[in-house]
């Protein structure tokens, strides 16, 4: 196998499974994956497109699938999962390792916050607020220590 092939089969590896871990973490932790109050324990990898852009559609295809489990129907499936592929790209742009985890706290606050309004016809500012405090838990709280255990073992991504 060539290097170039060998770095994309690499690359589509790495991005696959992400997505598993994903699926398998939303779903173990079912019971607080999905609804308005929320702590999505799978989000704590959203911090790893700061290492690698393998993750960034890894991200979106676990979500994608978890979101098919959660109940919520298409809207939460087409603009939760695109929500987690923009959060996943703006974290791929960020330097500063500890603002790593705003983006998906607050798009997923916004964009996950306005489908539960829609779907569940609950009041916005109690879903973004609800969701917000989740990501802020999934993603500071369990995410960023995983990105500082992560840092120090970097030579996973190359």
């Amino acid at each position: 196998m060539n290097i170039k092939r060998s770095r994309s089969f690499n690359y589509w590896t790495r991005s696959a499974m992400i997505a598993a871990v994903y699926v398998v973490l939303t779903l173990i932790f079912a019971p607080i994956s999905y609804g308005m109050i929320q702590v999505r324990i799978s989000e704590a990898l959203m911090v790893l497109p700061f290492f690698t852009t393998a993750a960034i559609p890894g991200l979106f295809v676990g979500c994608l699938i978890a979101n098919i489990f959660g109940g919520l129907g298409m809207p939460d499936i087409i603009f939760g999962s695109l929500a987690t592929l923009l959060s996943a790209y703006l974290v791929s742009k960020i330097d500063n390792k500890y603002l790593v985890p705003m983006p998906p706290i607050i798009v997923n606050a916004y964009v996950v916050g306005f489908v539960l309004h829609y779907v569940l016809a609950l009041p916005l500012y109690m879903t973004v607020l609800w969701v917000g405090i989740g990501q802020v838990i999934a993603c500071y709280g369990l995410g960023l220590p995983l990105l500082l255990f992560l840092e120090k073992r970097r030579h996973i991504f190359e």
